[in-house]
């Protein structure tokens, strides 16, 4: 009988909890722990904070260290938050405790451009440790860089890559209809910009991961995100966003080669957007088409983050991104 690998997962806000359900569906896997540091969810039972009918017999603690005073594990997954100066220590903390990670901060998934030290010292960190740390997720992690270079594999030359990513947000949870900007006024929204609060984070690392898989010099990189209003009155159950107020973005990022735009990111997401999916599209030899429909993004990132444990469980040690492992299957 092939021993399960015992899982903490760190970090129960909604992604954490619904990725702690599918652990406990998966059989090779096993949930021996929870963290978070919210005061109401810290000493509940931690099926009853994911939204079990019957216990886990464990609760969720406030820090890592809470946990590992009462079980043994093997991996962490990580779903904090998506910046490395919130989450750099927390990575830090678990492998000085003997963990390998799967974590789905955005700034993690390929962060050797723009947080190049702080990715070296992850790395070293790891290698020592005789861990391995992967950021993974659906955009940044798969749709917008690990298929599309995957697609270039059967090219004979590439010119331009151009990715539409395309959500309704109705559909979506509370903090994301927030996180685009729901309900706001223009004012709010670009004061928000200014401070770095509105946006997609993750299209600089999609572009960093294609252009250095593929050998290409990134000469420049632009991102701008634009406000989307409502037309109409839009009630989402969370938010009632009033004709003129802000439903949500269009952020488009542009990595550029020596001759020019070579990639292009589009992300566009709001409130009763129609013809919802996902569009890849490579001008080379041949030029190619992909579209995706259904792609939920928290589905997808859940399936992928917990779908990548046994790989990292299995990969060698150091900070590792989606194109240095194995292809990530559901079994």
């Amino acid at each position: 009988m092939v021993e399960k690998i015992r899982v903490i997962q760190v970090g129960m806000g909604q992604i954490g909890c619904k990725i702690a359900r599918l652990i406990l569906e998966k059989h090779h896997l096993e949930l021996v722990g929870a963290v978070d540091i919210d005061p109401q969810k810290a000493g509940m039972d931690a099926g009853q904070v994911i939204g079990l009918q019957e216990p886990l017999g464990f609760p969720v603690t406030r820090d890592l260290n809470g946990t590992l005073q009462c079980t043994q594990a093997e991996v962490a997954v990580h779903s904090t938050s998506s910046t490395f100066g919130q989450f750099k220590n927390q990575i830090l903390e678990m492998l000085a405790a003997g963990l390998d990670v799967v974590s789905t901060s955005e700034e993690l998934s390929f962060p050797w451009i723009r947080h190049q030290e702080d990715a070296k010292e992850l790395d070293v960190s790891a290698r020592q440790a005789g861990k391995t740390i992967l950021g993974t997720g659906v955009n940044p992690g798969f749709l917008m860089d690990t298929l599309p270079l995957m697609m270039t594999g059967i090219c004979e030359h590439v010119e331009q890559i151009d990715i539409t990513r395309r959500i309704n947000a109705s559909t979506r949870r509370a903090s994301f209809q927030m996180k685009i900007g729901s309900g706001m006024s223009l004012e709010a929204f670009y004061a928000k910009m200014a401070a770095g609060e509105m946006g997609h984070v993750g299209l600089p690392e999609s572009i960093g991961m294609v252009f250095d898989t593929l050998g290409m010099q990134l000469v420049n990189d632009t991102d701008e995100v634009e406000p989307i209003l409502a037309q109409g009155l839009i009630d989402t159950g969370f938010y009632q966003v009033q004709p003129g107020q802000v439903c949500g973005l269009k952020q488009v990022a542009q990595g550029y080669n020596e001759k020019g735009i070579f990639l292009r990111l589009t992300f566009i997401a709001a409130l009763d957007l129609d013809k919802e999916g996902d569009t890849i599209r490579i001008t080379g030899s041949p030029d190619m088409m992909v579209e995706l429909k259904g792609t939920h993004g928290d589905i997808a990132t859940r399936a992928i983050t917990v779908n990548a444990i046994q790989r990292v469980k299995d990969a060698g040690p150091g900070l590792l991104t989606m194109r240095d492992i194995p292809i990530i299957t559901w079994r």
